[in-house]
């Protein structure tokens, strides 16, 4: 028994399973670990040596998360299905610079290292049981599909897909859209993606919705990161690099994360807590750089700002929900409670200096535009190597390491592959496309890279779940479905 809630520690403990079936925690917090373990430098040698996922299978153990060793087992054979043999391999670009590949799985993003053996984890939890779940996700783009790609077909689970019409690729559409399995709904809303959220975080509390739930024996629970399970699986390929090059380098190393919701970057600050090789923790953001703003000045205000669409979509994001699990780790639930219920009632709240002192040990930031954006993706195309919108903003951040130092090894998290943004792509490398498809194969003959067979596939099939609906429109939506 290792979770309790951020906003009361005082509840009684519950287990990493329960957890993740039921993640609605108490006063409106989220579940997160009691305890984090500290590992000695022996430690850190014996987990050097491991694999992929016998490192993931240790570290489970060490955080005490009493998972069934066949079920975890099982949920980890979900990497046999990427492209690579190392699930989140590690490419150099050039001296102390080294770019992590995380969308090597089916939809070519890195919500699939979390959300491939998560969905296998969940289904297992329930699969001797009578217990039938509903699963809500809110996405920007990735953590639909991932979800929907691991979930479609299991047993017992219906799953809902809330995403912001034309706040999405055509692409990330696609992989929702066409997805014919009949325990999947995907619903468009006419909004952003913090409308998205902030509706499936209403559902998650709303007694009404789950009463009727219960009447037709149905459980509700999520798959956004408001799900620990999902941060569990990312804290491994971050632990995974810095164990890579520590071995390499014998010294700690710099992480960069393009950040909207937090969660990735939670997975890097879980790692440094328990001990691993991590000096610090870049988060690179868009225009809609609120984490920036947090990071540098210890206020969080979003009372004045409206949602900015920018090249990096899955970045266009105000509510960064993860920030809240940080706040419980550093100063604990009371002070997390404090300051989550300023945000609700005022759209804003801030640290003391000593507090702001504490994150910035942790946690450095910046942000760039879409014309830095367009320049890097122009730049590095130009010397062999195609990134995505958000892995350039990543650079911003490269810059900023290189002003400061060019000795400490630096690892940026490439989170997307550049198929799922190819306009964009095609935008910065001045090649005239107006439109997804032809976007992908004009620079895919320029610049001789292939274009994944489940992308190309993408094109030829039918979209089939596309509904699109107001926010006060979609509870009905869903229990009409349900009931059906």
């Amino acid at each position: 028994m290792v979770f309790t809630s951020t906003r009361d520690s005082g509840i009684d403990l519950i287990s990493f399973k329960d957890a993740i079936l039921n993640p609605n925690a108490p006063y409106g917090g989220l579940y997160t670990l009691s305890h984090i373990p500290k590992l000695t430098q022996d430690d850190i040698a014996k987990l050097s040596n491991l694999d992929y996922k016998e490192l993931c299978k240790s570290i489970f153990d060490k955080l005490g998360l009493d998972i069934d060793s066949s079920i975890l087992e099982e949920s980890l054979l979900t990497y046999d299905s990427f492209d690579t043999k190392i699930p989140a391999p590690i490419k150099k670009i050039e001296n102390n610079f080294y770019i992590q590949k995380l969308y090597c799985g089916p939809t070519r993003a890195f919500k699939d290292m979390a959300l491939q053996p998560f969905s296998t984890m969940f289904s297992s939890f329930i699969k001797n049981t009578n217990q039938k779940y509903l699963i809500l996700v809110a996405t920007s783009g990735d953590t639909g599909p991932a979800t929907l790609s691991g979930f479609a077909n299991k047993s017992n689970i219906q799953v809902v897909c809330i995403y912001p019409k034309n706040g999405t690729s055509d692409v990330q559409r696609l992989q929702m859209t066409t997805i014919a399995a009949k325990n999947i709904k995907t619903i468009g809303i006419n909004g952003n993606f913090d409308d998205a959220q902030s509706l499936l975080k209403s559902l998650l509390k709303d007694s009404n919705f789950q009463n009727e739930l219960k009447a037709n024996s149905i459980s509700l629970s999520a798959a956004n990161s408001v799900n620990f399970g999902r941060i569990a699986f990312q804290i491994i390929y971050h632990a995974y690099s810095s164990l890579e090059m520590y071995k390499k380098y014998n010294k700690q190393i710099n992480i960069i994360v393009p950040s909207g919701n937090f969660g990735n970057a939670l997975g890097a600050f879980y790692a440094k807590l328990m001990g691993f090789p991590i000096h610090t923790i870049y988060i690179a953001s868009n225009k809609n750089n609120i984490l920036t703003e947090f990071i540098n000045t210890g206020i969080y205000d979003i009372s004045n700002k409206s949602l900015q669409k920018t090249f990096s979509p899955a970045m266009d994001i105000l509510k960064s929900s993860n920030v809240e699990r940080m706040l419980f780790a550093l100063f604990g639930d009371t002070r997390t409670k404090e300051l989550m219920q300023e945000l609700e009632t005022n759209k804003k709240y801030q640290v003391n200096s000593d507090e702001l002192k504490m994150i910035q040990k942790y946690f450095q930031a910046t942000f760039c535009d879409d014309e830095f954006c367009l320049k890097t993706i122009k730049k590095y195309a130009d010397n062999g190597i195609i990134i995505d919108p958000h892995t350039a903003c990543g650079i911003k951040a490269y810059e900023k390491i290189q002003q400061d130092s060019n000795v400490i090894p630096t690892i940026l998290c490439s989170t997307a592959e550049w198929t799922k943004f190819a306009p964009t792509l095609a935008k910065a490398l001045h090649i005239d496309s107006t439109h997804d498809k032809e976007s992908l194969e004009k620079i895919s003959k320029t610049y001789n890279i292939n274009v994944p067979k489940q992308i190309v596939e993408l094109f030829q099939k039918e979209e089939v779940n596309n509904k699109t609906l107001n926010s006060n429109e979609v509870m009905n939506e869903i229990l009409s479905w349900i009931r059906s």
